[in-house]
């Protein structure tokens, strides 16, 4: 199964493709890219959106996953902030959408309790973890790939739980 993290953000939006793989009888995670798309603060937030776009589909449309994970939206005391945040979500979810993509979305918690065993763990433990899940020889950068990368590991995760769930019924 191969699956695109998207970590979403106002400025940086990380990406990551995962792939796993099952041999004899263990099961292997496989790092096929990370990144960060940056969105140029000098621009228009309708123009810094468009090229959001351009970009992640054009990487959705190079990679061709089976699924898109996504971070749910999580509650922000600034409103403003949470509004483009839900912005920067939505073009996510329609680029997966216009490439008629499935797409999972995780809460935070989930996320960091399925890559470093504590929902509350802390962005370098989140780092460390995905870079040892994966074999990595260094840590991905930057944050947001790596946040990336730990939503597509928690999709894998939650399918291969589900999938053992629905093979003991």
């Amino acid at each position: 199964m191969r699956v695109f993290g998207i970590d979403c953000g106002t400025e940086i939006t990380g990406f990551g493709v995962v792939e796993s793989f099952e041999t004899a009888r263990l099961g292997r995670i496989v790092c096929l890219s990370s990144g960060a798309i940056r969105l140029p603060k000098n621009k228009s937030l309708p123009l810094r959106l468009a090229e959001l776009h351009r970009t992640l589909t054009a990487e959705l449309e190079h990679w061709r996953p089976d699924v898109v994970a996504i971070e749910e939206v999580f509650h922000s005391v600034n409103a403003k902030s949470a509004l483009k945040l839900g912005q920067v979500r939505g073009v996510a979810l329609l680029a997966a959408a216009e490439l008629q993509l499935n797409v999972a979305e995780y809460a935070p918690l989930s996320i960091k309790s399925s890559v470093v065993g504590y929902g509350l763990a802390k962005k370098e433990q989140v780092q460390f973890m995905v870079a040892r899940l994966l074999e990595l020889k260094e840590i991905p950068e930057p944050a947001d790939a790596a946040d990336a990368l730990a939503i597509a590991i928690c999709h894998l995760h939650t399918a291969q739980t589900l999938a053992l769930q629905g093979a003991q019924a």
